[in-house]
């Protein structure tokens, strides 16, 4: 596999703070002893800064290329064993999850076996991504793949897995519905496919009819129920008698220290697992009922946020500057403003994307809003990526301003019940772009 691309223990990057590793266990979660031996030696072999990315990825942060070997030891010793090969993501939840249609992780894990097996090796861009979503409590529809397997109710109640390809749940061009049987060679043709045309064809590369030729007729696709978004963050019920707490470190960093810190309480408190979520989260299983309120003001104390209504949770910033070599500003600081600004903007229907530079790496898909650093200001996007058209340019004193500008116009022309997305998206983008440049 061509893997080059992505910052692993192998190859870490090398960025403003010093080399970053980005770690995605082949486990569906850590232990807690599992996950402290981590965060231990981060800070013993790094600057102990942990982060936790979008799609759920753990990165470690302030390396050496003296200190590389050091923590490619400790974690090999924690038992920690890295995933290799394709990225092939699942809920986090999967496999725990009592309301998840179909077994994502089971479907997964005989996937990567097939893919495995295939000869010669297939040659793949080193981030293509594959996407098999049993469904549930949190599902990855906002999260971009180049193909893409999601569980589905067809009519006689039998389950079926709906191939697609480049984008994500909304976007995606759907293929075929298959049964569980046909859902593995399906990918497998694809994949074939995307050999065939180089090392580094993406799904949209795929040539949509040939595709359809290979594979079982479909019949016309009926729409696939739109699931209700549960948000990482807060407690999260898993059938009548369990449930996980998700966290989310502030602003999705964390230090080693506070990490550490925190995990006495769970430890105690009998938690076996602790998985990676979207959004920059931490998922704790096997929490019991008494110990939760100990353990949120723990979290709450050691710099995680522990409600799904926390303003912070929808203010989503990159690295930034000093930390990310491509940053042009401070996004940890400007996030930070944001929040103190007030809820008018954060008020969870939206989220606000603070990208140091145009890879957008903190959030790829389409948000509501994105601003977008560069050499002399800011672009500012809405309902776009960071590589997407801006609205507006503003200059690098006026983003404060700028953002409180807008945090009026809602305040100003918001209608009784109406959230501050569907106040911005009936203003349009015009007005929008006003109240920015009189910022």
């Amino acid at each position: 596999m061509v893997r080059g691309a992505c910052p692993s223990l192998s190859a870490p990057m090398q960025t403003g703070d010093g080399l970053l590793v980005r770690l995605r266990p082949s486990t569906p979660g850590l232990t807690v002893a599992q996950l402290r031996a981590l965060a231990e030696a981060t800070e013993k072999h790094g600057n102990g800064l942990i982060e936790i990315t979008a799609r759920g990825n753990l990165q470690l942060r302030g390396m050496t290329p003296q200190s590389m070997p050091g923590l490619a030891a400790d974690i090999d010793r924690a038992g920690i064993v890295p995933e290799t090969g394709v990225t092939i993501e699942v809920p986090p939840l999967s496999g725990v999850d009592p309301s998840e249609i179909a077994d994502a992780r089971g479907l997964s894990e005989r996937l990567r076996s097939a893919i495995d097996a295939l000869h010669p090796k297939p040659l793949l861009a080193a981030k293509l991504a594959i996407i098999v979503d049993g469904g549930g409590r949190l599902v990855l529809d906002e999260i971009s793949a180049d193909i893409r397997l999601k569980a589905v109710n067809a009519a006689d109640g039998s389950q079926l897995w709906r191939l697609a390809i480049a984008g994500t749940q909304a976007t995606a061009t759907p293929l075929a519905d298959l049964t569980g049987e046909q859902a593995i060679p399906g990918v497998i043709t694809l994949v074939k496919a995307l050999t065939a045309i180089g090392p580094r064809a993406r799904g949209r590369d795929l040539d949509i009819a040939s595709l359809q030729a290979q594979l079982p007729a479909a019949s016309r696709f009926s729409p696939v129920e739109s699931a209700t978004l549960t948000s990482p963050v807060g407690l999260i019920p898993l059938g009548k008698q369990h449930a996980a707490l998700g966290l989310r470190p502030a602003l999705g960093q964390i230090h080693a220290q506070d990490l550490i810190r925190f995990l006495e309480v769970p430890d105690v408190a009998g938690v076996y697992e602790i998985r990676t979520g979207l959004e920059h989260s931490l998922l704790l299983l096997g929490l019991p009922g008494d110990r939760i309120e100990d353990i949120l003001a723990t979290a709450a104390d050691c710099g995680f946020q522990t409600g799904a209504d926390d303003p912070a949770n929808y203010a989503i910033p990159c690295s930034g500057a000093g930390a990310c070599a491509s940053a042009h500003y401070s996004t940890r600081q400007a996030a930070a403003d944001l929040i103190n600004l007030g809820p008018e903007l954060l008020d969870g229907s939206l989220k606000v994307h603070l990208s140091g530079c145009a890879k957008g790496c903190a959030h790829p898909s389409p948000a509501m809003l994105t601003i977008v650093g560069a050499a002399t200001g800011y672009a500012i996007v809405v309902n776009g990526s960071s590589s997407s058209e801006p609205v507006a340019y503003i200059h690098k004193e006026d983003l404060k301003p700028a953002l409180a500008a807008l945090g009026e116009l809602v305040r100003n022309n918001k209608a009784a019940g109406e959230s501050a997305r569907q106040c911005l998206k009936r203003l349009g983008r015009d007005a929008i772009a006003t109240a920015l440049r009189q910022g």
